[in-house]
């Protein structure tokens, strides 16, 4: 089954536990937290303090995507915070088998991404060490960009690389993911979808009602 992470990065923010509260009571299992220190890329968008303040209010699964030089330094940070799933770029880490390492001696889920222009054969290796690996559709860092097609080929090619050595890794996408562009995603093979400003920027249950329909739909 596909599941649909909404990045509360599109959420507004003088209400957002209002935005949240309008994702209970449908089939979402969890959220998807982007953290940037604009550096990494080129935005700021917040810290450990909102969530650890929206954990106390929130049950699903926090699936956080750090966009953040040497996130190594932070981890215990992030794990204190509530975070169930860390997301690391391979551009921003020195050294990555520590950094997938100690996100693990953390307790949570590690997962791996890696910029639209990085090589592809890079992240092969790493794919028996890690829960989760994430294609970016756009450029990290902003919000409401188009989606990048040259990523359906990567997720193939992790699918069936994925399969073909029997490894337990979700693949997850990230960027420019809408209702009417999300069947090819999930057809590449995708296991968890990404989206933003589809979901916080409309009627937000009746949003994620629509991908878990079409989700519904792929899986008979």
């Amino acid at each position: 089954m596909v599941e649909l992470a909404p990045s509360i990065l599109s959420c507004d923010f003088s209400n957002l536990q209002a935005d949240l509260d309008q994702t209970k009571d449908t089939d979402l299992k969890m959220i998807h937290i982007d953290v940037m220190d604009g550096s990494f890329v080129p935005n700021i968008s917040f810290g450990f303090k909102v969530i650890s303040d929206i954990r106390d209010k929130n049950d699903y699964l926090f699936d956080t995507h750090a966009m953040i030089y040497e996130p190594i330094k932070y981890i215990e940070e992030f794990k204190k915070a509530g975070v169930d799933r860390l997301t690391i770029h391979y551009e921003a880490c020195e050294n990555l088998d520590q950094t997938i390492e100690k996100i693990k001696e953390n307790d949570m889920q590690v997962g791996l991404t890696f910029k639209p222009a990085t090589d592809l054969d890079l992240i092969i290796p790493y794919l028996d060490k890690i829960d989760l690996v994430l294609v970016m559709s756009v450029e990290p860092g902003f919000g409401g960009q188009t989606f990048m097609e040259s990523s359906i080929e990567k997720i193939k090619i992790l699918r069936d690389y994925i399969d073909n050595n029997n490894l337990d890794v979700l693949i997850q996408v990230d960027g420019g993911i809408k209702t009417t562009n999300v069947k090819k995603v999930i057809e590449a093979g995708t296991d968890i979808v990404v989206s933003g400003s589809d979901v916080f920027g409309k009627d937000i249950k009746n949003q994620i009602d629509k991908y878990y329909e079409i989700f519904n739909k792929k899986s008979l």
